[in-house]
């Protein structure tokens, strides 16, 4: 009898604990049914939410990009004039480098100048003279001379020879004028200092004579006609 009771008892006990695994099932079940129940209305709810957001939202991104375009073309802009000026300071700076190298020797070369003319005239008066054969300084001024012309050819000076020329003022400078008949007006006649040229700029003009028409000479009648017309003044 013992035993038969025992039998019973436990099978009362599975009994109950299958009762209460089947009632926490369908608690969790219930509950999971709840849950996701709640979820879709959260979710249609927040749909609901975001669909009358979403004009906003839109609106506000617009202004935005709108306000970034604006800096992006601002800056585009910016950079064009920066790249530009960068450009055009390395052509300035390449052209008076360049500049630099080529006139470099200008300011020695004008006081190099009276010097070479100097020695052009003693070798002008001692071959004036009839003398120059004979003189060894002479010699020795004309090799100097040549080795004068040789270093103005490496730098590029060029002497500017106006003899025969017509006058023009940006390479020469008149120092008087001369009345003549057989050549035509504003010709250079004579030539007291030569001009130089250093590359294409002009760094001593040539000091020159120029000629001018002569005046017709008055004649008898002519000088008694200026005379007539006083008395018919007066008169």
């Amino acid at each position: 009898m013992g035993e038969v009771l025992e039998e019973k008892d436990n099978l009362s006990r599975k009994i109950d604990i299958e009762d209460e695994n089947e009632t926490s099932d369908e608690n969790i079940s219930k509950e999971s049914v709840k849950v996701s129940e709640n979820g879709d209305a959260q979710e249609e709810n927040s749909s609901e939410d975001a669909a009358e957001e979403k004009p906003d939202e839109i609106e506000e991104l617009k202004a935005k990009l709108s306000e970034y375009e604006l800096k992006v073309s601002d800056l585009n802009d910016r950079y064009v004039r920066s790249h530009a000026e960068l450009e055009n300071f390395k052509k300035r700076t390449k052209k008076e480098v360049s500049d630099f190298k080529k006139f470099a020797v200008e300011a020695i070369v004008k006081q190099l100048l009276p010097v070479f003319d100097n020695l052009e005239r003693a070798v002008f008066s001692v071959e004036a003279s009839g003398e120059s054969e004979s003189c060894q300084i002479t010699q020795g001024i004309k090799m100097t001379l040549g080795e004068i012309d040789r270093v103005f050819d490496q730098f590029n000076i060029k002497s500017v020879d106006a003899r025969g020329e017509k006058f023009n003022p940006e390479f020469h400078m008149a120092v008087g004028q001369e009345e003549r008949d057989d050549v035509e007006e504003n010709i250079v006649i004579n030539q007291f200092q030569k001009g130089y040229m250093l590359h294409d700029r002009l760094i001593r003009p040539a000091m020159v004579t120029i000629s001018k028409l002569k005046k017709a000479p008055e004649t008898e009648e002519n000088a008694e006609e200026p005379e007539k017309n006083e008395k018919t003044d007066q008169e």
